[in-house]
């Protein structure tokens, strides 16, 4: 019998298609593909869950396979690259290649930012990593958002506050898992206490929206994350825009020296959740994604319970839809543009503006953003009236604000104090004074991006719009205190190297211009002249506030500390 004779071409083509059909990149193992399948379970494999798919891997081998990538690629119908570009971004990805050797069982990170480098980091990563055995891998780490019990170490997923080698080694030896802070305001005590009434009286229309956003407006609250912008106006804006919208609460919290979000978190969790719906409702939202940072791991557990609790019985009718997402381990998610990205499953790299996330955010939706703590006030603020958050201040500032304060006091913690009050009444009436043979020497009003200040201008406000004229800026109210025992050149180094390891990489000022300050500055002798233009350019040309604020430290030195440069 005669067959007839196929055309080159058509082979050709028949060729071409079956490779579309197929996943780009290694072969799939079988093993591999079935685990993958069994730990995602029924969840769904939509692209914007890559990275709560990747933790699920993470968690339970201790590592990234190149085998499970691939799986989780086709699982996901996804190109491997993508997969493998978005687990390679997150510092808490351990991505193994292809004949690489897996990391330790467990992981012990010591966090190295400038509280922690002050109460003796260093000496704990010197002797760590013999105590404990090549079982154990010790990694130095930036901000683990435990500022106020430093030195800090987390083993596994577990801090360790305080930290001494014998607490380290007590903690592996125990195997302990994380676990959710024990004493903290249940659904049950927060609704027995007349929580979710206010929520209620707006569902049901006892309040208007436009009584809501005024009372907003008059408070003069503004995003506690570290921008400031006016909370009544951006509800205002978002409301303005076409439907559907989106929230996105940021609760990364990754700026050195800040803690307060989690202090708040481990207390009342439900009077944020309550003005997070309250905003949701007055703004017409019609899904909410919390972002937490992934250092966080008992306010996961807390969050992941009570959440539960309120799906289960909703304190109203039309609740919008809740998603707890999970960072991986990346600073630049602080940025809001970044932290949208993350959420969708992709690098958090920030966005060029406009648009703003406002108009085009969250899987291109109008998306009202907002920082952990500025829900957190929306409850007593409507409860109380707007007069009553204005009411507090100094110094001819208004409202209140949540200090994080580390460093060299008698007392650090969260300070909840007047908008306006000064350092040295911060430390004096809050903070219990200065430590034993500590004088005070100097400050960081804003976290590690916000500047370095000398003691000697200890009488300025600390409030927003306040700092700027000295080069500073409050931003999340991070305030570090340093001693006569530290100096401002060692501290502009170790932030220098954190923002150096956090960019994302994205734009060319930043990634280089970090690098190069970080080496500028390592010598004893400054060039003073070649760092004010590098600093010039990163703040021109830098995409978001990583490049544009991490010049602040050293400029700060050079301006308020030159004693220390002869």
């Amino acid at each position: 019998m005669n067959h007839p004779v196929i055309p080159i071409a058509v082979v050709q083509e028949v060729s071409r298609q079956r490779k579309r059909e197929a996943p780009k990149g290694r072969r799939v193992d079988p093993q591999a593909l079935a685990e993958v399948q069994r730990l995602l379970g029924d969840a769904p494999r939509d692209r914007d869950l890559l990275i709560e798919h990747l933790h699920k891997i993470q968690d339970h081998l201790g590592q990234l396979p190149a085998s499970h990538l691939a799986a989780l690629a086709q699982e996901m119908r996804m190109a491997q690259t993508e997969v493998y570009e978005v687990a390679s971004f997150y510092h808490h990805f351990d991505v193994v290649k292809e004949g690489e050797a897996a990391p330790a069982a467990l992981t012990v990170r010591v966090c190295e930012s400038l509280s922690c480098d002050i109460a003796g980091a260093k000496e704990l990563l010197a002797k760590l990593p013999a105590l404990l055995g090549r079982d154990v891998r010790v990694l130095a780490a930036p901000c683990v958002g435990r500022c106020e019990q430093a030195p800090v170490a987390v083993v596994g997923q577990n801090p360790v506050p305080h930290a001494t080698c014998e607490a380290v080694v007590k903690t592996v030896q125990a195997g302990a898992t994380r676990h959710a802070p024990e004493q903290y305001v249940a659904l049950a005590q927060y609704a027995g206490d007349g929580g979710y009434a206010l929520l209620g009286r707006c569902v049901r229309g006892e309040i208007a929206v436009e009584d809501v956003i005024k009372t907003m407006e008059s408070s003069g609250l503004r995003g506690l994350g570290g921008a400031g912008f006016p909370a009544g106006r951006k509800w205002r804006i978002v409301r303005a825009e076409a439907g559907p919208r989106l929230m996105a609460v940021n609760l990364d919290e990754g700026e050195p020296g800040t803690f307060k979000d989690r202090v708040y978190l481990e207390r009342d969790p439900h009077r944020f959740l309550e003005g997070m719906l309250i905003a949701a409702w007055a703004v017409g939202i019609e899904k909410i994604y919390i972002y937490l940072r992934d250092e966080y791991h008992g306010c996961r557990a807390l969050l992941e319970a009570e959440l539960a609790k309120l799906r289960a019985a909703p304190p109203v009718a039309g609740m919008p839809e809740i998603e707890l997402r999970r960072g991986a381990g990346a600073y630049i998610c602080g940025e809001e543009s970044a932290m949208i990205e993350s959420i969708e499953g992709k690098r958090g790299m920030p966005r060029l503006r406009p648009p703003y996330v406002a108009q085009v955010g969250l899987f291109g939706r109008p998306t009202l953003e907002h920082n952990f703590e500025t829900l957190y006030w929306v409850r007593e603020i409507l409860e109380k009236g707007g007069e009553w958050f204005a009411s507090h201040g100094r110094n001819g500032r208004k409202g209140l604000r949540s200090f994080s304060v580390s460093g060299r006091v008698r007392n650090p913690g969260m300070k909840l104090a007047p908008a306006g009050i000064t350092i040295q009444e911060l430390i004096d009436e809050y903070c219990g004074g200065m430590l034993d043979g500590h004088a005070f020497y100097a400050y960081l009003p804003g976290g590690a991006s916000g500047g370095i200040l000398p003691a000697s201008l200890n009488a300025i406000p600390l409030d927003f719009d306040t700092l700027q004229a000295y080069g500073c800026f409050i931003g999340s109210a991070a305030v570090m205190v340093l001693s006569d025992h530290d100096t401002a050149t060692d501290a502009a180094r170790n932030l220098m190297g954190f923002f150096h390891h956090e960019s994302c990489g994205q734009c060319t000022p930043c990634r280089v211009g970090t690098a190069k300050a970080g080496m500028l500055i390592a010598t004893p002798k400054w060039d003073t002249q070649l760092l004010g233009e590098l600093s010039q350019v990163m703040r021109d040309a830098s995409i978001c506030g990583l490049g544009q604020a991490a010049p602040n430290p050293v400029d700060c030195v050079i301006k308020y500390f030159p004693h220390e440069l002869r």
